[in-house]
């Protein structure tokens, strides 16, 4: 793999493990949930630590933690983010962390998660691979506080909308992921690593129905049904139809990026200049950073038969 160019598939992943940063503002949408989930099941992957980002910071560590538990891996270390006040609607997934105690983590918790971020970074005898899939006040400050992270470390993100906008409307949007603490991203997006994102042209289609959702739908694993247990409580908060979870997932933006810190085989990627600007938008322009861009799939339905076989652990 070369951290300066574009990565190709990893020959033999348990070998040749990538350390990982996953930094996730989990618990709002549940796209986080199941990019978890994928991460966790991804051989080619080595996590160093997740670390919640964005709002109320102690609730998205305690779903961290929980689904960590169940998938029995404490041996992940937990960092809780900076606190920023959060909007009602994001703690979708309280009910499920309801009672649950950080104290209680049976792995190491770090209160001051931006300080474990740049610890694991500037420490690893091998460059990390920092996954953010939320918006990033945290690698904001990490990147004050000790700049030569990026000596280190490469930025794989879900951020931004270039080409398309929601469902895949020709009109470009200020992302979710970067015009929340726009300032802080454009620190990040300038920053000297190497950079490669899935905007919504890519990430925004990604949807499991029919015979690959009723595969995970049905999978008996304890944290596919933590997930299933998770999207369950998810509909039910934003009054979205219950009938969803027996007949297909929500918009899964966050999986592409868990794909993309290995691998762009199935993706076509552009190198852009990518500016962010005032209001959140990530426009084109050929005098800012040069960023791997995802624009299109080669083939989203390859990329969906793997993430269905990587979290059920079946051959679909």
């Amino acid at each position: 793999m070369n951290l300066k160019g574009k990565t190709t598939s990893v020959v033999d992943p348990c070998k040749n493990q990538i350390p990982v940063i996953l930094d996730t503002d989990i618990g709002g949408d549940i796209d986080d949930t199941w990019a978890l989930v994928m991460m966790l099941k991804s051989p080619e992957l080595d996590v160093k630590l997740v670390v919640s980002d964005t709002g109320d910071t102690s609730y998205r560590a305690k779903v961290i933690a929980k689904m960590l538990e169940v998938a029995g891996r404490t041996d992940i270390p937990v960092g809780v983010g900076i606190p920023f006040k959060m909007q009602q609607n994001q703690y979708s997934q309280a009910a499920w962390v309801d009672g649950y105690l950080l104290s209680k983590y049976k792995g190491k918790m770090f209160d001051d998660g931006v300080n474990a971020i740049i610890q694991t970074i500037m420490t690893s005898p091998k460059p990390v691979t920092l996954i953010c899939i939320g918006p990033v006040p945290n690698i904001a400050e990490a990147l004050r506080r000790e700049p030569r992270i990026v000596e280190n470390a490469r930025f794989v993100g879900m951020h931004g909308s270039v080409h398309k906008g929601h469902k895949a409307s020709p009109k470009i949007c200020s992302e979710w992921n970067v015009v929340n603490h726009t300032s802080d991203c454009q620190k990040v997006f300038s920053a000297a690593w190497d950079m490669t994102i899935t905007p919504l042209d890519t990430c925004g289609w990604v949807i499991l129905e029919g015979q690959k959702y009723q595969a995970v739908l049905s999978c008996k694993d304890p944290l596919v049904q933590a997930l299933i247990e998770n999207y369950r409580i998810w509909l039910k908060t934003l009054n979205w139809p219950e009938d969803d979870i027996y007949n297909k997932s929500s918009i899964l933006y966050d999986t592409v990026a868990i794909y993309l810190a290995y691998t762009q085989e199935l993706l076509k990627i552009e190198d852009l200049g990518i500016r962010i600007t005032e209001d959140g938008y990530t426009v084109i322009d050929q005098n800012a950073k040069q960023i791997h861009v995802a624009t299109q799939w080669k083939n989203l339905d390859a990329f969906e038969n793997l993430m269905v076989r990587r979290i059920t652990g079946q051959n679909y």
